[in-house]
C-alpha cells in the first residue's frame, strides 16, 4: 500500500486548511484511515481516525476544529482544520492499516504562524 498525501502548507491562526490522502496498491482490505502528526521535540500523536464501518476518533487537542471523512471504496481520507492554532503546527502522517500492518504516507508540514 502507497499513501500520497497533500494539502499542507502555511495558514494563520484561526484559519483552514484540508489534507487529502489516496491510497493505491492492495487496497481493498484496508480497514482504518486516519492522520497523525508530529511536532518538533514531539512524539508522533494520533489526530483523527475513520474505520472502516464509519465511526470516527479524534484526539482532544482537535474535538470540534477538525473533522475527518474519506471514501471507504476509493480509500481515501481527508481532514478539514479549523479555527487552526499555532500548537497544530507539525508535520501530518495519512495512516492506514490493513491488518496487522500500519502504512503510512510521506508527511505533509502544516505551519499555523502569523
Amino acid at each position: 500500500v502507497q499513501l500520497q498525501a497533500s494539502g499542507g502548507g502555511l495558514v494563520q491562526p484561526g484559519g483552514s486548511l484540508r489534507l487529502s490522502c489516496a491510497a493505491s496498491g492492495l487496497i481493498a482490505t484496508i480497514n482504518d484511515m486516519g492522520w497523525y502528526r508530529q511536532a518538533p521535540g514531539k512524539q508522533r500523536e494520533l489526530v483523527a481516525i475513520i474505520h472502516s464501518v464509519g465511526n470516527t476518533n479524534y484526539a482532544d487537542s482537535v474535538k470540534g476544529r477538525f473533522t475527518i471523512s474519506g471514501d471507504n471504496v476509493k480509500k481515501t481520507v481527508y481532514l478539514q482544520m479549523n479555527s487552526l492554532k499555532p500548537e497544530d503546527t507539525a508535520v501530518y502522517y495519512c495512516y492506514c492499516r490493513r491488518f496487522p500492518t500500519d502504512f503510512w504516507g510521506q508527511g505533509t508540514l502544516v505551519t499555523v504562524s502569523s
